[in-house]
């Protein structure tokens, strides 16, 4: 199972406001095991950077002034993620901005069911309790002392971490477990296993002058020797 492991910065918190993507960040997971292919672009918002935005990112207009718009990058974006699940810490943001985007590129929408949300995970999870990506960090003992400003790829990076340790942490692929259900359906996923009758009994190798020479040996054993109740061959 591929998915892709998603972040971006922006210029604000409403594309329908003007606001634009500037930066994209992407990890990819198959089988929940990162592969070490990532996908990361800067993207001139053709529009000026609010200061409030800056104090988040730090993300400049000058920084951004040679970046390539959307429309350029579009296809190297859309090439990478696929039919992938897109897997986003609060992906009701990340995906409105992204779908205004690819609308204003004349692309298709992604659709709103191929994204997972983690940070409903983590509210579904710890009712109650922060769920930022930083208390993720904070429960979950992830380092993310590097992460001085918002930064779409660093924040995929610690996402995709955050991620695994929100479903449990496995590695379907390392889990031997999995597979020998599959293999041995007689096998139950608590591995309490019980050996099972075989479908038709193994013929006996007893031959037959080893069969008379033990009933030999029964009679003189007296008239009521305590093999005869165990014995089949009796």
């Amino acid at each position: 199972m591929r998915e892709i492991v998603l972040d971006t910065e922006t210029t604000g918190l409403d594309p329908e406001q003007g606001d634009r993507i500037v930066e994209i960040g992407a990890v990819e997971l198959v089988n929940h095991m990162p592969t070490g292919a990532t996908y990361h672009q800067y993207i001139n918002p053709q529009r000026s950077m609010p200061q409030e935005a800056f104090a988040v990112h730090g993300l400049g207009d000058e920084f951004l002034r040679d970046k390539p718009i959307f429309t350029n990058i579009a296809s190297d974006f859309v090439a990478f993620i696929g039919q992938s699940r897109l897997v986003i810490h609060n992906a009701a943001f990340d995906m409105k901005f992204l779908n205004a985007e690819l609308r204003w590129a004349d692309r298709p929408q992604i659709p709103r069911d191929q994204a997972l949300d983690t940070l409903a995970i983590a509210r579904k999870r710890f009712p109650g309790s922060p769920v930022s990506l930083d208390a993720l960090c904070r429960r979950f003992n992830i380092n993310n002392t590097a992460r001085t400003l918002h930064g779409a790829l660093l924040d995929s990076e610690i996402l995709a971490e955050v991620y695994l340790e929100l479903v449990g942490g496995r590695q379907p692929d390392l889990t031997l477990a999995s597979r020998e259900d599959t293999a041995h359906p007689s096998v139950s996923k608590s591995q309490d296993w019980r050996p099972v009758p075989r479908p038709a009994p193994l013929p006996s190798r007893v031959s037959e002058d080893e069969l008379t020479r033990h009933s030999e040996l029964i009679t003189h054993l007296g008239a009521a020797p305590v093999w005869k109740k165990f014995d089949p061959l009796t």
